[in-house]
């Protein structure tokens, strides 16, 4: 599975939604692992319906020949300190470090609007000039404690909603933390965002340490947008999906992968309604689009 030291793995949001209850709700650890194995990923990221013991989860992945690529932290540095900030995520990265995962994704979800993911698009808080230094700040004391302690590289999730979105914002976000921040580049993010993830690569490729690949479908992602609906009314409608089933042009990425400038996981991710796209068949497809379009790698699966 490994191309220049990249491993393939792919979320859970194909299969279970962290957020939507309702999508997903009777899926079972053991059904989303296995299709996942049969599908042919290396590892796969955290889910809520995965075990929280940290030996039962590492023989649960063992059982399917999965690792423990990452697992995503709702963060909220943006409004509180940094002690206050190690102390909520110490169980959490515990388990992602005992499971032998070295990437913590942090997601920002301090400094938001009340129900932020289910109002409009356009209502969101973002930070002055002064607030993203002192943010940068304590960003980048928790990270370098994360990794002192937990062994953890901190990989920073540019996120439709979240005060880091837009092209801007990611840029003040680099510019005002130390390396120990790193990068994570999300495809299907950047696009929904308006801009070129190409533009990430360029400027912060020594620091992007995991990839998201995400596809939007731009006719839904419109339609979210003049109609004024929200990041899960976008969900439930299907603007993402898998790659290569959207309207992202992924040549800058293979370009960057190829090159051997990346090494470590990339994530097929879609967060998608179960009943309308079937988990194992999208999870297929994207596997072969991956080696095929990005990898430029023949695909030998035990299954396919």
């Amino acid at each position: 599975m490994q191309h220049n030291s990249i491993k393939l793995g792919i979320s859970p949001l194909s299969w279970v939604n962290e957020v939507l209850d309702d999508l997903g709700k009777d899926t079972t650890a053991e059904q989303c692992l296995s299709e996942i194995q049969y599908a042919g990923y290396a590892g796969v990221e955290l889910s809520k319906i995965f075990p929280s013991d940290a030996n039962v989860l590492t023989s649960l992945l063992n059982r399917y020949n999965l690792q423990l690529a990452s697992g995503w932290y709702s963060g909220f540095l943006a409004n509180r300190d940094v002690s206050q900030e190690i102390e909520a995520v110490t169980a959490h990265a515990q388990l992602l470090a005992s499971c032998g995962s070295r990437i913590l994704v942090y997601g920002e979800c301090g400094h938001m609007t009340d129900d932020a993911l289910n109002v409009q698009m356009s209502h969101r808080l973002t930070l002055s000039v002064d607030q993203w230094r002192n943010y940068g700040q304590r960003l980048s004391h928790f990270a370098e404690i994360l990794y002192e302690r937990f062994g953890l590289k901190l990989a920073y999730h540019h996120h439709l909603m979240m005060v880091a979105q837009q092209l801007d914002e990611v840029r003040h976000l680099m510019a005002v933390t130390k390396p120990a921040v790193g990068l994570l580049l999300d495809t299907g993010h950047a696009y929904a965002a308006g801009f070129d993830y190409q533009i990430l690569i360029t400027e912060f490729g020594d620091r992007i340490c995991h990839i998201h690949l995400k596809d939007v479908r731009n006719s839904i992602m419109q339609q979210v947008y003049t109609q004024g609906l929200g990041f899960n009314d976008g969900v439930r409608r299907g603007m993402f999906t898998v790659p290569g089933d959207g309207d992202v042009s992924y040549d800058a990425l293979a370009q960057f992968v190829q090159s051997g400038q990346y090494s470590g996981w990339m994530i097929v991710e879609a967060e998608q309604d179960p009943k309308k796209a079937n988990p194992l068949k999208m999870a297929k497809s994207a596997y072969h689009y991956v080696y095929e379009k990005i990898l430029n790698k023949p695909i030998n699966v035990t299954g396919q």
